[in-house]
């Protein structure tokens, strides 16, 4: 299988090129630690060279002697096409920053960027500050935290999550008990969870919800609310917003005593959406996650990037959480509202499929992360059949009846070519009404479980 060169993986195909190398070790230290092998051309190519004792340990010297803070090199020297290949294991660095030669580089893709000196102050800031969320809050006192949602929170946590802390024992120890009081005043997380005003301190965690007349944000609005208090509640009452706000559905199913009811969006990716915002955003700037809602999408903004490491394609697979708030992770976990780190957009994901809904998209706008979704399929059809063409509402009917439909099958069916019928199935799969399914060279078309029910 060929390799290539990325932000955690460097080729050099000789060991002439140390210097450049050397770089790369620097820049992984900076970032998420990486692989250097030398031996390989840029493509992946396998080269070969000739590793001596000498040349090793001289490689190892320049590591350890150019690079600071010191650290002792992982080099191996590995055999591949009856090939030798020295390949050099970096770990990320639990001293940042570090300097080769006095400079500072970070893995960028697959440069090594020197680091600006912005940068440089808040990497330095970062290695001796305390996360935010387990800062003391400013002015904040013992007087400030409601002791009943402290005994509630820790009666549920000992229920759900085994923490083993005894609700009774006074404030103070259970908020020590917890983490979140430091020299005697609550954190930033204990007022976030337990404060009697949380917004008297921390007026950021307010969130905003509208809904929008049209598919823009304008002066006119159908419905807005800024909502307030402990972050439970305040998801809480946005979930009851969206619910509020947001359309459904419903018909009758023959043979059945119960209608049949399809929301607009799927109402547990909604909620995962929310749940990711508040717990993963940024709350050292003044900007609140809001949801906004036109007439055919939702939105759900977070104030804050994307942490170091994680990218958009990252977040749609399995991936290790890297979450900016730790505390408050951990907080919403014993609470029971998260399962495990790392797992919401997947969750989300999920809900959209399960629904037959499109997938939501994931995207960076300004210094904000937006997740927009569409409606459902479900919904969509049962408001607004026109939305497909009548080849398009035949084949629905026939997969009530068929397992699945190929591009050609499409195309003698109902007598249109073959592009005009890899378009309309094409769109039938953006959609979430049908999902593909690879037959060795040839992909077919099944209906979504959850229309077959679906009456048009």
């Amino acid at each position: 299988m060929r390799v290539h060169e990325s932000e955690t993986v460097e080729f050099k195909k000789s060991l002439s090129q140390t210097e450049p190398a050397l770089k790369a070790v620097c820049g992984f230290l900076n970032y998420h630690g990486g692989i250097i092998s030398f031996g390989r051309a840029n493509d992946g190519t396998i080269t070969g060279v000739e590793p001596t004792d000498h040349t090793l340990r001289k490689l190892s010297q320049q590591i350890s002697s150019r690079i600071k803070p010191e650290i002792t090199p992982d080099i191996r020297v590995i055999k591949e096409d009856e090939k030798s290949i020295i390949v050099v294991t970096v770990p990320e660095g639990n001293n940042k920053p570090y300097f080769l030669d006095g400079i500072a580089y970070v893995r960028s893709g697959t440069e090594n960027k020197v680091i600006s000196p912005d940068e440089l102050k808040r990497i330095i800031l970062n290695s001796y500050s305390l996360p935010w969320d387990e800062q003391a809050c400013h002015g904040a006192t013992v007087n400030d935290i409601d002791q009943d949602a402290v005994r509630t929170f820790l009666k549920k946590a000992n229920e759900e999550r085994r923490c083993n802390i005894n609700p009774e024992l006074p404030l103070e120890i259970s908020l020590d008990k917890l983490g979140i009081i430091n020299n005697g005043i609550p954190t930033n997380a204990a007022v976030l969870f337990f404060g009697k005003e949380p917004q008297r301190f921390i007026i950021q965690s307010e969130v905003r919800c509208a809904r929008f007349k049209g598919e823009e944000i304008s002066g006119t609005y159908i419905s807005m609310s800024v909502l307030r208090g402990r972050l439970d509640q305040i998801i809480e009452d946005t979930n009851q917003f969206i619910i509020k706000t947001i359309n459904k559905s419903a018909q009758i199913i023959p043979g059945k005593m119960q209608r049949e009811e399809h929301w607009e969006y799927p109402l547990v990716a909604l909620r995962e959406a929310v749940i990711n915002a508040i717990c993963h955003r940024d709350y050292q700037v003044s900007g609140n996650v809001q949801v906004r809602i036109f007439d055919s999408g939702l939105q759900v903004w977070n104030p804050g990037l994307l942490p170091d490491g994680i990218t958009i394609a990252i977040l749609k697979i399995e991936h290790a959480s890297r979450p900016r708030n730790k505390k408050i992770a951990w907080l919403l976990f014993l609470s029971g509202y998260i399962e495990q780190w790392g797992s919401g957009t997947l969750n989300m994901l999920n809900a959209c499929r399960t629904e037959g809904s499109p997938e939501p998209e994931f995207k960076e706008a300004g210094d904000d992360f937006v997740v927009t979704f569409e409606r459902s399929s479900a919904f969509a059809l049962l408001k607004s059949p026109e939305i497909l063409n009548e080849r398009q509402h035949k084949s629905i009917q026939y997969l009530k009846d068929h397992t699945a439909i190929s591009i050609r099958d499409y195309s003698n069916l109902y007598g249109c070519n073959i592009r005009a019928a890899r378009r309309d199935l094409s769109r039938l799969l953006h959609l979430g009404i049908v999902a593909a399914v690879r037959k060795g060279k040839q992909t077919d078309y099944s209906l979504h479980e959850s229309l077959r029910t679906l009456q048009m």
